[in-house]
């Protein structure tokens, strides 16, 4: 494990693999870690160079007291790429890892990103009350507001601990693999009170559908079916992005949030196949 020190002192634990070829940055989602990825960063095509990261507040990471919001961790994430030289890049973000590189589209461009992986984020998490009931559906909304200032105030509360386990539960359907379940919950618990639930605010509270038009790299959308996240969220964003293809798993494959652990192969296979084609003209 490697760190960095970012410009506002944070310390960001990182793992680079090396290798040769375009290098692939994967984010991990709320509350969860780099190891999320553990089967990707040495399942995916030997020899890929896989960099995965603990965003401020997460895994080993630091956890200050400062920059939970979803613009300070791309920024994080800037200056990352900028430590390692990462002059091309693919891109993959899972949760609120997705949003993370929204944001970075939204702040820094496209230029650096040859491709982008969006795994099961929807558009806009909160149901704000000026959007109609079809853009809440059509952004994949989880909550209304006030469910998700009771959520936060839970998790911050004297049961946030069994606040935060249900709601890792909640993420996967039928019964989950004991294993992979124990893992997730095991790994959320390196987030503090004070680094999550500011961060989840604000993550929640991102709508993000006024950049998806403005990507203009090739993307691929990835749902599941058995995800907390409904699949037709996954369908509009990629329909939202321009020529972006979307790729949903079937129950019978992966049943929750966490497609890459659950079947690791099957995940592999659509990821790389996605990146090892060749490069396409840019828009």
């Amino acid at each position: 494990m490697k760190e960095l020190i970012t410009t506002d002192g944070a310390r960001l634990a990182y793992q680079d693999t090396g290798g040769a070829g375009v290098p692939l940055v994967m984010l991990h989602g709320w509350g969860q870690t780099q190891a999320m990825f553990r089967h990707q960063t040495e399942g995916l095509a030997p020899g890929r160079r896989v960099v995965t990261v603990d965003l401020r507040g997460h895994g080993k990471s630091g956890k200050p007291r400062h920059g939970y919001r979803i613009a300070r961790l791309s920024r994080d994430v800037l200056e990352l790429v900028d430590h390692l030289g990462l002059d091309r890049f693919d891109a993959l973000g899972w949760s609120m890892g997705v949003s993370v590189w929204w944001s970075f589209i939204d702040l820094y461009g496209t230029g650096r990103i040859r491709r982008f992986v969006a795994v099961d984020q929807p558009a806009a998490v909160a149901a704000v009350p000026w959007m109609t009931e079809r853009e809440q559906r059509d952004s994949g909304a989880i909550f209304d507001v006030s469910g998700l200032l009771y959520l936060g105030a839970a998790l911050a509360g004297p049961e946030g601990g069994t606040v935060r386990a249900d709601f890792v539960r909640g993420m996967f359907s039928g019964e989950p693999d004991p294993e992979v379940l124990a893992f997730v919950a095991e790994e959320i618990r390196s987030t503090p009170a004070h680094a999550g639930v500011p961060l989840l605010f604000d993550h929640c509270a991102q709508d993000w559908r006024d950049v998806l038009p403005r990507i203009d790299v090739p993307t691929l959308v990835i749902g599941c079916e058995g995800s907390h996240v409904h699949p037709d969220s996954q369908r509009f964003v990629a329909e939202r992005i321009p020529g972006a293809r979307l790729h949903v798993f079937a129950s019978d494959v992966a049943s929750s949030h966490f497609p890459f652990l659950e079947n690791p192969p099957a995940f592999n296979a659509v990821v790389e196949k996605f990146l090892a084609e060749e490069p396409a003209n840019r828009a």
